[in-house]
């Protein structure tokens, strides 16, 4: 197995064990809509359960679970295949994929199991809550803005540099 393949599943297990190990902890610890507060005024543990997506996007939908169980999949799929199109050099391009993957396949479990989503950490400023998300949630996030970064960081290096090319003209 190259190292790349290893990466990635070292970062996709222990992902998946924070995700999960954190949900249970919160699932067995803490009654559901019970808020503990961590920093006043800006951050709490708050147990919720989301039968949606982000900001719950679909939670009254009838057909939510067979649906989202789909578009994680599909998800996952896409991001092995596109993993495995990389160079062994796009380091960072590895590692955002295989955040993404986690906290995609970390989500997903808990829909096959739960039916929903247990989310848990609430940042909020005074009253203005931001919706609760989880360490899956974190894992996309961060993976997402990493890729972004990634194709701007490689956009960069494809561009020639200004004046390179020009600069043995005239002479």
């Amino acid at each position: 197995m190259k190292n790349r393949h290893a990466l990635f599943a070292l970062i996709t297990v222990v992902g998946l064990v924070a995700d999960q190990c954190t949900k249970l902890y919160i699932d067995r610890s803490i009654q559901l809509y019970q808020t503990i507060p961590v920093v006043d005024n800006v951050f709490s543990i708050t147990y919720i359960r989301n039968k949606g997506a982000a900001f719950s996007f679909l939670s009254q939908a009838s057909w939510r679970l067979p649906f989202f169980v789909c578009v994680s999949l599909v998800a996952a799929i896409a991001i092995l295949v596109a993993f495995r199109k990389l160079a062994d050099d796009q380091k960072l391009a590895q590692v955002s994929l295989a955040m993404i993957f986690s906290g995609a396949v970390g989500n997903l479990m808990d829909r096959l199991r739960l039916g929903e989503v247990i989310d848990f950490l609430d940042v909020h400023w005074y009253r203005h809550h931001w919706p609760a998300f989880n360490v899956a949630d974190s894992l996309i996030c961060v993976g997402v803005f990493l890729l972004a970064l990634d194709i701007l960081l490689e956009e960069k290096r494809r561009k020639p540099r200004a004046g390179v090319k020009g600069q043995g003209a005239g002479r």
